[in-house]
């Protein structure tokens, strides 16, 4: 009988060992898919911000009229895709970036640096591009966590994250080169 009731015990324990786990796993889970919203979040404010600053670049003057109205429609255009679907939104971005790395060559940003005003201007541009770019990791890393995460046997056997959708990394070409300068 004392075996019986041994083995009994540490099934139980067993058990709520096993439910604590799945628990904690379901919590993780759920913190990453939060995490992953304010990072989303976090990167779509970052691009607004970036696209809202190469429009403040393209009407300052500093560009000839011809670099100027190609990144002026380039940014709008990526401003108004924040109503698309992530991939027509990451496609217009990427667009943005490559106009700008043509645009913006090392004569254009030393005349633009010159020039009285220009270096704030650029200053400002170059960091609203870095934090898209870490902003952009940070996201793509939480995704990365969360899908080992749910991969993982218990999780998928048990459910634990839920009837969510499994999150998507967002691809975006966000390296402006002139940016590393500062």
């Amino acid at each position: 009988m004392k075996g019986w009731v041994i083995g009994l015990s540490v099934l139980a324990i067993l058990i709520i060992f096993f439910t604590l786990y799945l628990g904690m796993t379901a919590g993780r889970i759920d913190r990453l898919h939060r995490r992953i919203d304010v990072a989303r979040l976090a990167l779509d404010s970052h691009l607004l911000r970036r696209s809202g600053v190469t429009l403040e670049l393209a009407s300052s003057g500093y560009l000839d009229p011809a670099s100027a109205v190609l990144i002026s429609e380039t940014a709008h255009a990526a401003r108004l895709s924040t109503d698309l679907s992530s991939t027509q939104r990451d496609s217009a971005e990427s667009e943005l970036t490559a106009v700008l790395n043509a645009v913006l060559d090392v004569e254009a940003v030393e005349m633009i640096d010159d020039s009285l005003g220009g270096h704030e201007i650029l200053e400002e541009f170059a960091a609203s591009a870095r934090r898209v770019e870490l902003s952009r990791r940070f996201l793509n890393d939480a995704v990365r966590a969360c899908v080992q995460l749910r991969k993982q046997r218990s999780a998928r056997w048990f459910q634990l994250a839920g009837h969510t959708p499994v999150p998507q990394t967002r691809e975006i070409h966000d390296h402006v080169v002139f940016s590393q300068r500062s």
